[in-house]
């Protein structure tokens, strides 16, 4: 099982494929599993390496931890990892994490994909979701109030909840705890002012009916950052990868291969 110890903190990743290196960063809550179709399509020309974050997936849960220690866990395992250079790819919460490594090592990222992003939040975009919509779930179980905010979430819902649910089979789901110290993770982020900093070329995916991160958040970031591109995915909502899977991938390949 690869793993390494970063700041104390036991990481766990996988490697496949071959080639200039692109690393996968997945969302909030959710870990390397939801990136199996991007590990396995991207192979094919990369060497891919996927990342559970700090209190994700297989890696370490500790009780209290913010977005900078992803983000510093990031450089530090691409350190370890021998890697100088490399695309980054991250989703959701993956792409703040994708954005502050771009921000503080420019030069160690070439092009940067970033899906369903926003440069700054108050709360984590899942709590402010919630707690907009709390009247309409009181009284649910919290797997009904799941279902129940998948239409403000998604708009393919029968391909998100299949993705969803094959991420899930695969074990290493949060515990409530875990889960409130991820979302504590993300509060009071800013990239805002030092989004110019970033030398990468960039791609932003957002999906048109994405009620955790609206299009319009992504296009604050392509107006910041120089010479970026933004496509908005008209069949999407917040997971244009699992939504428009075969655009996604094919999007994505022409972007990291041009």
């Amino acid at each position: 099982m690869p793993e390494v110890i970063i700041h104390g903190i036991r990481l766990y990743y996988e490697e496949a494929g071959s080639g200039y290196p692109l690393i996968l960063l997945h969302g909030l809550g959710q870990n390397i599993e939801s990136l199996r179709n991007e590990i396995l399509e991207f192979q094919r020309d990369f060497r891919v390496i996927a990342l559970d974050s700090r209190g994700h997936g297989r890696s370490a849960k500790p009780d209290r931890y913010s977005l900078d220690d992803h983000i510093r866990d990031t450089i530090a395992w691409m350190d370890h990892m021998g890697i100088d250079q490399a695309y980054i790819m991250g989703g959701s919460m993956g792409s703040y994490i994708a954005q502050g490594v771009a921000i503080k090592v420019p030069e160690r990222v070439k092009k940067l994909v970033l899906v369903s992003a926003k440069p700054n939040g108050l709360t984590s975009s899942m709590v402010r979701l919630y707690a907009e919509h709390a009247d309409e779930l009181v009284g649910m179980t919290e797997e009904q109030k799941q279902q129940h905010m998948f239409r403000y979430i998604f708009h393919n819902r029968v391909l998100a909840g299949k993705w969803i649910r094959e991420a899930n089979e695969a074990g290493h789901v949060l515990t409530g705890k875990e889960q409130e110290a991820a979302n504590q993770a993300l509060e009071g982020f800013d990239f805002r002012a030092d989004l110019p900093l970033v030398t990468a070329l960039t791609l932003l995916i957002s999906g048109k009916y994405d009620g955790v991160n609206p299009p319009e958040q992504a296009e604050e970031i392509q107006r910041l950052i120089q010479g970026s591109e933004l496509l908005v995915f008209e069949h999407s909502g917040h997971a244009p990868n699992a939504e428009e899977p075969e655009r996604f991938i094919e999007t994505v390949r022409r972007f990291l291969l041009d």
